[in-house]
């Protein structure tokens, strides 16, 4: 099957749309602007999604839960010193105080900061081998010096965000290919209207021996044109939208929406979306004429 995408001079005088050709360019526009867009969206929770991971992964937190300040501190201690000597341990940080009741100030209020106010000692431990056996006998070694103490790991704590995140990826993913399937139909619309419009031309290119693969062939390369200037206009702009985007996403200083940020390989495949979309248009051009000129005959 031979695939153009690009319309001969000759073919622009036979095909000669004008006003629909524009309409159908301005058409591509928009559908590629909305797919770049939701490509982007989705690319960029990917590589959220990944970097969630990488900050967890072998992340756990250690809790010292204990009313009487003296003990909680003597536990803590014991803690701390359990797991410097465990080999699976790389790092472990107790949380500042200070800090902690920063982070209960929204729920506690003004009460966060009394020291009648029995807060857990938190300590945050880094692993040097990830991995739920290991994760499981830091636990152990934790609760045999302080059994009152909790382990987590904290991609527990943020499962609901990485399930968010599947969601988002999921519905960019079933949006591209909806507007893949959008623009299938769009151009079956027009096909079929240039083919009702261009009926007395067809009949004396059949005449004059023109096969229905030759007619077929030049709606093809009229709709790739529109498809490939209509779908430029929209990436591009779509692309400068989504830098504008990340470029402030970036200077926010989270960790969560920094790395949402595209790299190269993901705007190459978002520049790549154009020709795609030409290349899907075309061949549904070929097949509608092809199937609307036998229905005829």
């Amino acid at each position: 099957m031979s695939v153009a995408l690009v319309a001969g001079a000759a073919d622009r005088r036979i095909l000669d749309e004008r006003g629909g050709s524009r309409a159908m360019t301005w058409i591509m526009a928009i559908m590629l602007l909305l797919t770049v867009l939701a490509a982007a969206t989705g690319l960029g929770m990917v590589n959220a999604a990944a970097a969630l991971d990488r900050q967890l992964a072998g992340r756990l937190t250690v809790q010292v839960v204990d009313a009487d300040p003296a003990k909680r501190d003597r536990d803590t201690a014991a803690v701390m010193a359990a797991l410097a000597q465990m080999p699976a341990v790389k790092r472990a940080t107790p949380v500042d105080r200070g800090r902690l009741t920063e982070l209960l100030r929204p729920w506690l209020g003004d009460a966060s900061s009394d020291a009648d106010v029995p807060l857990p000692s938190l300590i945050d431990v880094d692993m040097s081998v990830p991995s739920e056996e290991s994760a499981a006998r830091v636990a152990a070694g934790v609760r045999a010096v302080a059994p009152s103490a909790r382990v987590d790991a904290q991609s527990r704590w943020l499962s609901p965000v990485a399930d968010f995140m599947r969601t988002m990826i999921a519905a960019a993913l079933a949006l591209v290919l909806l507007m893949a399937a959008a623009t299938s139909a769009a151009v079956l619309l027009a096909v079929r209207a240039g083919l009702e419009t261009h009926r007395d031309t067809i009949a004396i290119l059949h005449i004059l021996g023109s096969t229905d693969v030759q007619v077929a062939r030049l709606f093809q390369r009229r709709i790739a044109l529109d498809t490939v200037v209509g779908g430029a206009i929209g990436t591009v702009a779509a692309m400068i939208a989504t830098w504008a985007i990340t470029r402030q996403m970036a200077g926010m200083g989270s960790g969560l929406l920094s790395g949402a940020v595209l790299g190269q390989r993901d705007w190459l495949l978002l520049a790549a979306l154009p020709i795609v979309f030409a290349l899907v248009a075309t061949i549904a051009a070929r097949i509608a004429v092809l199937r609307r000129l036998r229905l005829v005959q």
